[in-house]
């Protein structure tokens, strides 16, 4: 009857009475449980986590209870963040219900969950040795291939895992991962997943997939200054880029270091490397110290310096770069590219079914949650300045509380 209070004082009652009772304590865990969610009480879960472990060091717990006080653990351990202390509770759980596939699958997860992929990967080979058609265990295992490039070895795993339809499988991130490698393989399926993945729901659209969203924002992959309704910022990166040219070319010159290669595996060939400036909003006190007077002219616009979904970088792609077709994480930003040294062809973007190419002290802008891929085939070297800003139809109360990205 949603009487949380009350059932606590009950359950502590019967503790109280009852101390080698398991039901008992575990309804003295759910009800804490309860009670957190409705004071918003993180305390009271760490009390809840503690009854639930309670009940499986009590002598003859039926096993059934022990499973889902465990279980229940995790993933109040998880939901604080307690990651390590949730996979601790995990290995428990498969050590003594070894047979049980479901457990060493959330073990798996756990692992994921810490970055621990190659132990996640022994723990979804395991699974996939005692029930090879484990669907949620084959998504997971293909997700990790391709983390480690396999492409072509993660096609399988990821396809048989989503048509299994097993619980859990139907997961936005394993259709944009199945696509994302079936384009890397040149196979046009990749369009089936991608439009499978729109009608359950996971993308915005075919072209639009990213997985960070905000509803019902405008989208359209190319945009024009007045649409985003920053021109001020538009006209001052367009009137200063010789200044925020020249103070990128003289990093480049002095200090090749400071751009770093493209880390997000995003190339299938070429050199591509990044100088960053703002990263989710926070300023890079020393990259600022090498470029000032662009960091300067940054600091008027809030809309690009508070995006703590974008960054403000320097990127430089020198000939024989081709980018994989690609999506963004978030539909909360668009992306300004300026043109600082562009040559003259050879050089060109796509966004969803349309080419464009940069001109030197001009700003394009696109949605960089939709599809997008870039070709430099050019004699030299192309650079350009990139400023994500905020979508313009956020409001402040979103753009104060939405979580980095």
């Amino acid at each position: 009857q949603g009487k949380v209070e009350e059932a606590l004082r009950a359950f502590e009652a019967l503790v109280n009475q009852y101390p080698q009772s398991p039901r008992a304590r575990y309804g003295k865990a759910q009800s804490e449980d309860d009670l957190a969610e409705k004071m918003r009480s993180n305390e009271m879960l760490q009390k809840a986590i503690s009854t639930y472990d309670e009940v499986v060091s009590l002598p003859n717990v039926p096993s059934d209870l022990i499973k889902l006080s465990l279980k229940r653990e995790a993933d109040r351990q998880q939901f604080l963040g307690r990651m390590r202390g949730s996979l601790v509770t995990l290995q428990k759980l498969v050590q003594l219900f070894p047979s049980d596939t479901s457990f060493k699958n959330d073990l798996g997860v756990g692992y994921l969950l810490i970055g621990d992929n190659s132990n996640a990967k022994k723990v979804y080979e395991e699974v996939l040795s005692l029930a090879p058609n484990d669907g949620f265990a084959k998504v997971h295992y293909g997700f990790i291939l391709k983390a480690e490039n396999k492409i072509a070895e993660s096609i399988p795993y990821l396809k048989e895992g989503l048509e299994s339809g097993d619980p859990g499988t139907d997961d936005g991130r394993f259709y944009f991962h199945l696509g994302d490698a079936l384009q890397r393989m040149g196979d046009k399926d990749a369009y089936k997943w991608y439009e499978l993945g729109y009608q359950r729901g996971h993308f915005a659209s075919v072209w639009q997939r990213s997985l960070y969203n905000v509803k019902g924002l405008k989208a359209q992959p190319w945009w024009t200054a007045r649409e985003t309704g920053y021109t001020e910022l538009v006209k001052s990166l367009e009137k200063n880029w010789k200044l925020i040219r020249d103070e990128g070319l003289a990093v480049m010159d002095k200090k090749r270091s400071l751009f770093l290669p493209e880390d997000e595996n995003l190339r299938e060939k070429g050199d591509w490397s990044q100088f960053t400036l703002w990263q989710q909003g926070r300023k890079n006190e020393n990259a600022c110290k090498s470029v000032p007077k662009t960091c300067a002219l940054l600091e008027r616009f809030p809309e690009a310096t508070g995006c703590r979904r974008g960054q403000i970088k320097y990127s430089i792609m020198h000939p024989g770069t081709h980018v994989w077709p690609h999506t963004g994480p978030t539909n909360c930003r668009l992306r300004m590219h300026l043109g600082l040294v562009i040559p003259k062809e050879g050089c060109r973007i796509r966004c969803a079914q349309e080419n464009r190419s940069w001109e030197e002290g001009k700003v394009l802008i696109f949605d960089d949650s939709f599809e997008h891929e870039v070709w430099q085939d050019a004699e030299d070297y192309r650079l350009i300045f990139i400023v994500d800003v905020w979508h313009p139809e956020l409001t402040a109360q979103q753009r104060r509380t939405l979580p980095a990205i």
